[in-house]
């Protein structure tokens, strides 16, 4: 049997001792706490060298490399240097192979779970090549060595900066006690708690020994993401208590009732293995690793919890909107309009601000997604009024603020995701991915308008979701009218596609019959030779102040589903028809209880193109999902699922005047079977049979 002596210089009240099978061998392990009292480890050491296979020398700091620099702990080489019969370890190769690879094994398994994180990590020379790997994900990485370190009220940023730091304080750290993992040598170290605290806050990520947290609580670990070893039972219900979302565990734990160090594990492979420390190579580490299927653990203490952050860009539909925003609104009440026009045009320069934070947004699959909603100043009248590039160096300048703020993925809102090449060339520069919410604002203003059909109960459903009745899309060659176009073809019986562009209508028409073999597609240049057949009818198109239908042509009943924005139809034209629904739409419940600040909508509820941004952060799909002006029919449809996974749900359907009520729908009912009464006929024939 082999026997390992770990001897700590922390508390000896978690002293343990245990056998166990490891490597096809018998050990005998034995954990001994001096207290701080580095005189007795040494006698300890003396003791045990001729009894022990190998002994392990733990809480204390190790040796720290940063970069090309090596600070060497005279203690750890005193004590190592005590017996050259048996191999003494404090663990440094070991770990710097686990930090290193429970970052990527983590950002493999969960797909971009680092990306552009804000990270704190307590001190970087003692995990340097964690946050080296980390580097390679995100670029907001704080080091808080000069604060526990030396007291000194001011974080690193860069890796430039911690090598010059651990350069310059080496003659210091040297001789500071062995057995503080963080020393700190200012006299005031309740500032420096406090700064420290503040800094966890902002922080998605901490890295830190387990002894480093222990003073800190609910308020700056809830939520948290914690990179740390040896996690017991017992820090892993003290984590819990404090809110703590994740622990990614970097030291492997090969028995299931005992926990042990890396140091502990490598003193144990140097004992199996038969060779002295200099002497076990990295081949030797990680054939063991792999013989043994040793993995980082990754632990949910209060459950599976990931969060992902978004950023979501908007900006101001009006003059009206300076009148309900602070502090703008008490000059626009008193303003003439040759003032307002002015404000309007100074503000489409202003940089971009934090107009909202949004939390609260839980998947039912565990999931939860916080941002920001970041404002710019341009109207659409002065995004027009420019060329692309003014809004294009807006929006950058955005995603740079994004960046910063820690947001993985951002979505374009309103004029600003078709301004342009819509989205493409932001993407291109953007220092993150870039979503216009297309496809969702697709999806959603099919979902809306089947389920206001199936509301109104005027047109036959089948089982399989098919309306028994006629659909037109009004701007079918467009990038959201296409999308709807290519979904109507699979839930119409007939379609008639409408745009002022007849080769693109063919060519939209060849398209559609070749992806939904037997669908019955009409193509025409206006809308009013069929208006008065049709069921269903969306709009899509761009051309805003242009009247694009008679409403006074539409079969009572219909649902036309506005998809525009502006709007195609016009307040005015919605109350000629009260027997008409006209529906806007794009407009998602999300799941959870969201807090954020008025943007027009119900609680909860929000644009199809900001529900894509949070759905896809959801997912961890941190990637340029919706680009272009030709939106994929697919990615259409892989969004609506996403959303459904997510929790997403319909929101009630609105119009120009708000929601509709279900007294409402009843009543657009009864008015469309007193203007239609052979569908009354009809239904009621149905109805009997």
């Amino acid at each position: 049997m082999k026997t390992i002596i770990s001897i700590s210089l922390e508390c000896s009240e978690q002293d343990y001792e245990f056998t166990a099978e490891f490597l096809g061998q018998e050990f005998h392990i034995k954990r001994i706490g001096v207290d701080k009292d580095t005189k007795q480890a040494e006698l300890l050491i003396k003791q045990w060298q001729y009894k022990a296979d190998a002994i392990a020398l733990e809480g204390l700091r190790d040796h720290q490399r940063v970069g090309t620099f090596e600070l060497q702990q005279k203690l750890i080489n005193r004590l190592e240097g005590l017996s050259q019969d048996i191999p003494i370890t404090s663990g440094t190769r070991l770990r710097e192979i686990l930090q290193e690879w429970s970052v990527r094994h983590t950002q493999n398994s969960l797909k971009g779970f680092f990306n552009n994180s804000n990270v704190l990590i307590f001190s970087g020379m003692n995990h340097y090549r964690t946050a080296r790997v980390l580097t390679e994900f995100t670029e907001n990485l704080r080091f808080g060595d000069p604060v526990l370190q030396l007291g000194v009220p001011k974080f690193l940023s860069s890796f430039e900066a911690l090598e010059l730091f651990a350069k310059g304080s080496h003659q210091i750290l040297r001789w500071t006690p062995p057995h503080v993992l963080s020393p700190s040598v200012a006299p005031i170290k309740e500032w420096n708690h406090y700064i420290m605290r503040k800094a966890m806050h902002k922080a998605d990520v901490v890295v830190a020994f387990y002894e480093e947290l222990e003073r800190y609580g609910l308020e700056e670990l809830a939520g948290k993401t914690v990179i740390t070893a040896a996690v017991s039972e017992q820090r892993l219900h003290h984590l819990q208590e404090k809110g703590v979302n994740m622990v990614l565990d970097y030291s492997p734990q090969p028995f299931k009732d005992q926990t042990i160090s890396i140091v502990v594990m490598e003193a144990m492979i140097m004992a199996a293995v038969g060779k002295q420390r200099e002497r076990v190579t990295d081949d030797d580490l990680l054939e063991i690793i792999t013989d043994l299927e040793l993995e980082p653990r990754t632990l949910y203490p209060n459950g599976f919890k990931r969060t992902s952050r978004f950023a979501f860009v908007i900006h101001p539909l009006s003059q009206q909107y300076f009148r309900n925003a602070k502090p703008l609104d008490l000059v626009s009440k008193v303003s003439p309009p040759v003032v307002m026009n002015t404000l309007e045009r100074i503000i489409a320069y202003a940089p971009p601000f934090i107009y909202s934070r949004v939390t609260g947004i839980a998947s039912p699959t565990g999931a939860e997604a916080e941002g920001w909603l970041i404002s710019v100043g341009g109207t659409p009248k002065e995004i027009m009024a420019h060329s692309p590039e003014f809004t294009y160096r807006r929006l950058l300048a955005a995603a740079d603020m994004a960046k910063k703020l820690g947001a993985q993925i951002m979505g374009l809102g309103a004029f600003t995701k078709v301004v342009g090449d819509a989205g493409i060339t932001v993407a291109k520069r953007a220092p993150l991915p870039i979503t216009t919410g297309n496809s969702y604002s697709a999806s959603g203003a099919l979902w809306a308008a089947h389920d206001a059909v199936h509301k109104l109960g005027l047109v036959q459903i089948g089982s399989s979701g098919k309306m028994a009745g006629k659909a037109m899309i009004v701007g079918a060659t467009g990038a959201i009218g296409s999308v709807c176009a290519r979904l109507l073809a699979k839930a119409a019986d007939e379609i008639y596609l409408v745009a002022p562009e007849p080769a693109k209508l063919l060519a939209l028409k060849e398209d559609i019959q070749q992806e939904s073999p037997g669908a019955n597609v009409h193509v025409t240049a206006k809308a009013d030779k069929h208006l008065g057949d049709m069921d269903m009818i969306v709009t899509a198109t761009s051309g805003a102040g242009k009247k694009i239908l008679d409403i006074m042509q539409v079969k009572p009943g219909c649902v036309i589903t506005d998809v525009a924005r502006p709007l195609d139809i016009p307040p005015e034209d919605v109350a000629k028809r009260p027997d008409v629904l006209v529906i806007e739409s794009g407009e998602i419940r999300l799941p959870g209880d969201v807090h954020m600040k008025d943007i027009g909508l119900p609680k909860n509820v929000v644009y199809a193109c900001l529900a894509e941004t949070i759905v896809l952060a959801l997912e961890g799909r941190y990637e340029n999902f919706t680009l272009g002006r030709n939106i994929e029919w697919e990615k259409v449809r892989e969004i609506y699922k996403l959303g459904i996974k997510h929790g997403m749900q319909l929101a009630s359907i609105s119009g120009v005047n708000g929601v509709y009520s279900d007294e409402d729908l009843q009543k657009i009912r009864s008015l469309a079977l007193q203007k239609r009464p052979e569908l009354k006929a009809q239904l009621t024939a149905s109805s009997d049979q």
